[in-house]
């Protein structure tokens, strides 16, 4: 039986959407992978873009409210915290509270908006693999 991760933020637009996409697509003979935030928006097309580049499709995800998941159990919720604030969720056996760059409140040229979705991906692919492969 695959163990159930829920990564849950703010949005449910880059961090948590790029993680979901990567646990599924690495991982999922696994685990089951989900997400949610607590304010969900559209998934950003740049995370949709960067995480192309390492040929994972998260086109088709949506964003999705916290409150689809209430009452259903989780083997791990990763909260990925921004600024402090991390959602609760209390239907985990196990809660990780890990904080990756938000992308989503980078500012500059296109190129260095481009380039911390990059970093933020890469923290997070990387941290997967180190916890979860």
């Amino acid at each position: 039986m695959k163990q159930r991760v829920l990564f849950i933020g703010t949005n449910n637009a880059a961090r948590t959407q790029m993680a979901e996409g990567y646990l599924r697509a690495r991982y999922g003979d696994r685990y089951e992978a989900c997400s949610a935030g607590i304010a969900p928006t559209a998934p950003a097309p740049l995370a949709v873009r960067v995480m192309g580049e390492i040929e994972i499709d998260i086109s088709e995800q949506q964003a999705k409210d916290l409150t689809l998941f209430d009452g259903k159990e989780m083997d791990y919720v990763v909260a990925l915290c921004a600024g402090g604030v991390c959602p609760m969720f209390p239907w985990t056996k196990e809660t990780i509270h890990v904080d990756f760059p938000d992308p989503g409140r980078a500012t500059g040229t296109p190129d260095k908006v481009i380039a911390a979705y990059r970093r933020s991906r890469d923290a997070v692919t990387a941290w997967i693999d180190g916890r979860f492969g």
